[in-house]
């Protein structure tokens, strides 16, 4: 089956469109009481890899539901006018998610250069996925 387009098409359209925050700006923003990082991974990866510390998860799947004020599913931490930087293991979809929000009319959000293999390659602080009580 051929595709009119393929996902290496889709990543590079959407890198067109949105920021992404090198590593060392994402570092910077670590401590940024208005910066919110995202992790859209599933939670299996979380458990095998750990996360940024303090990063809120949101499963790619929920993502746009999470998002929407109008969705019962919302999570008002999206609705605060933080920055927000997705982020993926290897940037590809959080690219797409990050073009998704935009195209929603989420303001400020960006995407993390590499995603989470690039942060841990660079020896960036980790944390273990905090366990549900």
């Amino acid at each position: 089956m051929k595709l009119k387009i393929g996902y290496k098409e889709l990543i590079a359209s959407a890198m067109t469109q949105i920021e992404t925050v090198p590593l060392a700006k994402a570092q910077d923003l670590l401590g940024d009481s208005n910066t919110v990082f995202v992790d859209i991974r599933d939670v299996r990866e979380l458990e095998r890899e750990g996360m940024i510390p303090n990063a809120m998860h949101a499963p790619r799947g929920m993502l746009e539901f999470w998002v929407d004020p109008e969705s019962p599913y919302y999570k008002p931490i999206f609705g605060e006018g933080k920055r927000l930087v997705l982020y993926c293991a290897s940037a590809w979809r959080s690219a797409l998610a990050t073009e998704t929000l935009q195209r929603m009319g989420v303001p400020n959000v960006s995407h993390l250069e590499g995603g989470f293999s690039a942060w841990k390659k660079a020896q960036l602080p980790t944390v273990d996925k905090a366990s549900k009580p």
